[in-house]
């Protein structure tokens, strides 16, 4: 089963929680981020010059958001203010971020997509370490898209879009990855979007075009698919309610925050911790 909860926004996407139950979601054709409160209202907590598209929480309730115009922002909850963190790797700007996700540690994955596809793989993932310093892990990407780390934080799954696929990125302890390979083929629609991981580390999903989510044993084997009741485009899924058993998804077709059931809660991420005091 899979309902709506709001609807008639524009473009909205990137679910995200607070530790206070709201949920956080963008919208990229206005420059605007959301909060909306467990009852369902919604407060615009800024409008800006970007376009934002990801959205994740850092331990000490800092909002980073993945930002095409921009690069990497950040935002402060309380101020309402945001700010650059980060534009350029060396003295190249990036293509045009989608999406990032924190390690448990505070290290900063994101994806690069920019215009890339089959025709042009040059989409990058990069890495950005708790102490600032920035690591390229993927070149060859056809338009990366959703990401998210394994529950043992050893491999980073990355959605190709364009390439219709997931893949697996093994990440090595001193750095760099490892021998990556394709998780899950999918086939129809546009491609797969945003990404979410439960406990047991299984995926879920968002297949934009086919206005599903896939969900995937950490084997790889399908699960369980939610049908989106209104549009196709369904484009980021976060977990959250009650013990996170339930899957928070976007559809940027019909701008509906759609919700369904699941049996396997989600993985507690970064920013559902409290930060350690300096």
């Amino acid at each position: 089963m899979c309902d709506g909860i709001v609807g008639s926004l524009s473009r909205l996407v990137a679910p995200a929680f607070d530790r206070n139950g709201n949920i956080w979601c963008v919208d990229i054709a206005y420059g605007r981020l959301f909060r909306v409160s467990p009852d369902g209202q919604f407060e615009v907590m800024i409008t800006y010059d970007g376009e934002p598209n990801g959205l994740a929480f850092h331990a000490d309730g800092r909002l980073f958001v993945a930002d095409y115009r921009h690069g990497i922002m950040v935002f402060d909850p309380t101020s309402r203010r945001i700010a650059p963190f980060l534009q350029r790797h060396q003295l190249e700007r990036l293509k045009a971020v989608n999406d990032l996700t924190f390690s448990s540690t505070g290290d900063l994955y994101f994806t690069d997509q920019g215009m890339t596809g089959l025709h042009d793989p040059t989409g990058r993932v990069f890495r950005v370490r708790a102490d600032g310093s920035v690591e390229l892990l993927l070149s060859n990407a056809p338009s990366p898209n959703g990401l998210v780390l394994s529950p043992d934080e050893q491999t980073l799954y990355v959605a190709m879009t364009r390439g219709n696929a997931v893949w697996r990125v093994p990440l090595l302890p001193g750095g760099g990855v490892a021998k990556v390979g394709l998780f899950v083929q999918l086939s129809g629609g546009i491609g797969p979007d945003g990404l979410a991981i439960d406990r047991e580390g299984g995926l879920a999903i968002c297949h934009i075009g086919l206005g599903t989510i896939w969900l995937m044993s950490p084997r790889g084997e399908p699960t369980g698919r939610i049908v989106s009741p209104t549009g196709l485009h369904t484009t980021n899924v976060a977990f959250g309610g009650a013990e996170r058993r339930e899957l928070f998804i976007t559809e940027a077709e019909t701008g509906t925050l759609l919700r369904a059931p699941v049996e396997v809660p989600g993985l507690e991420l970064f920013g559902d911790k409290t930060a350690a005091p300096e």
